[in-house]
């Protein structure tokens, strides 16, 4: 079982947490990721530095995992119009339901937020709505 790495996750959770954590203790803000970077173009100039280095931190460690860990597996059948696709409504969704997974179910959730256990709950229902629709009806693999 390739994909059963507990230790890599429990490190992955732990540096998100303390990452959440210290962006509420620093700053004040919520790890949100759609709404930091909706405010890196709406915000004004003083205001985007932090999120500018926020987006770059995330992207620079998606390049760095890849250097310590190897290139991700290449994933059959699922092309980039479906990720394409799968990115625009999740840009949707996160506009819809007022923040992303990071925002509702990392900070949300820590701060007993009764909007965000709803959010939340939404997530994973309308995910495994969408793991089975991808699997069995349209028959792509996972």
């Amino acid at each position: 079982m390739a994909n059963f790495t507990p230790v890599a996750s429990l490190l992955g959770g732990l540096l998100i947490g303390i990452a959440s954590v210290w962006l509420l203790a620093a700053n004040g803000r919520i790890a949100g990721i759609s709404g930091i970077l909706h405010g890196l173009f709406v915000q004004p100039p003083g205001d985007r530095a932090w999120r500018g280095a926020f987006i770059t931190g995330l992207i620079a460690a998606g390049f760095a995992w890849h250097l310590f860990a190897g290139p991700a597996p290449v994933r059959e059948g699922f092309g980039l119009g479906w990720a394409a696709a799968a990115g625009l409504l999740v840009g949707i969704g996160t506009r819809i339901g007022g923040g992303c997974t990071s925002g509702h179910g990392v900070c949300g959730l820590g701060r007993f937020s009764m909007r965000s256990l709803v959010a939340v709950a939404v997530f994973m229902v309308v995910g495994m709505i969408a793991a089975v629709v991808t699997r069995h009806v349209l028959g792509v693999a996972s």
